[in-house]
């Protein structure tokens, strides 16, 4: 019997650990971890009924993971649809993972990172993004060239174009918010957003969030938590090495949060300082 609570996505955070310290990123203060494979498959299993797709993300580079292939497999086994985020430097050293996956739906490759970062050079980086991107279309997979740095750090943008037109000849069409380069490749723009805080004072805003409607996140510690930018889980509904979904959803905190945003009112601190979840006021 399929369960009647069902998310677009899950953020499952196969590990807190990056090979990057990108300035748009605020990182995390916990103690670096990667999941074992028992405790993604018990997490996988358990998430089952809930969503289709698993994000491999919330903080952390998930190809540093050394047994990436492993979960894909069981992902595979169980019939999920898998969507890697990247900063896309490890493509040329572990792409092959991702291209030899059933289970590997769609790859984010975050190109903003490279303007976040010091050194290394950028038409060798951009390069190798787009042909990876070129070799997951041509599998049948999703690739989106993310840019989510308007009004950031930005200033290479017309470079990073520069660089895909050359593997990615013109005409691009608009696609909704993106641009088409290739069949099943795109190019996605976005702007720079503020990370909650609970150090930042704010005052009490109309809100609403998407967070416990379409999408949850499991960190790499088993922590359940509301939404893929509660980093630090500092709203930890529960854990899902230890408990069950269904129990973990119907927990006081996690009710007061969906029916507290029904209401258009966030009732977490952490929610009052988020600056994405502004957008759905």
């Amino acid at each position: 019997m399929t369960n009647e609570k069902r998310f677009k996505k899950v953020y499952l955070e196969i590990g807190n650990v990056c090979n990057l310290k990108c300035s748009f990123c605020p990182g995390t203060r916990r103690k670096p971890r990667q999941m074992t494979v028992e405790e993604f498959a018990l997490a996988a299993a358990r998430l089952r009924e809930y969503t289709d797709y698993l994000y491999f993300h919330l903080m952390g580079e998930p190809l540093l993971h050394p047994q990436l292939e492993s979960f894909l497999e069981t992902a595979a086994d169980m019939g999920y649809k898998v969507i890697i985020t990247t900063n896309g430097t490890l493509l040329e050293k572990r792409g092959d993972v991702l291209l030899e996956s059933g289970a590997v739906y769609k790859v984010n490759i975050s190109l903003q990172s490279f303007e976040a970062n010091d050194g290394g050079e950028l038409e060798a980086y951009i390069s190798a993004c787009a042909a990876f991107a070129a070799k997951a279309a041509a599998l049948g997979k999703l690739c989106v060239l993310r840019l989510w740095n308007n009004n950031g750090l930005d200033t290479l943008n017309d470079n990073i174009r520069s660089i895909l037109r050359v593997h990615f000849p013109q005409p691009w069409v608009k696609s909704r918010m993106s641009l088409r380069l290739a069949e099943r490749v795109y190019l996605e723009p976005g702007d720079k957003f503020d990370w909650p805080d609970m150090s930042v004072k704010t005052e009490a805003q109309p809100s609403f969030c998407y967070g416990l409607r379409d999408q949850i996140g499991v960190l790499a510690d088993g922590t359940v938590v509301p939404c893929c930018l509660d980093h630090e889980g500092d709203i930890p509904l529960g854990n899902i090495f230890t408990q069950s979904v269904e129990d973990i959803l119907s927990s006081p905190r996690a009710t007061a949060l969906y029916e507290g945003f029904s209401r258009r009112t966030a009732v977490e601190k952490l929610c009052q300082s988020c600056g994405y979840a502004a957008r759905f006021k």
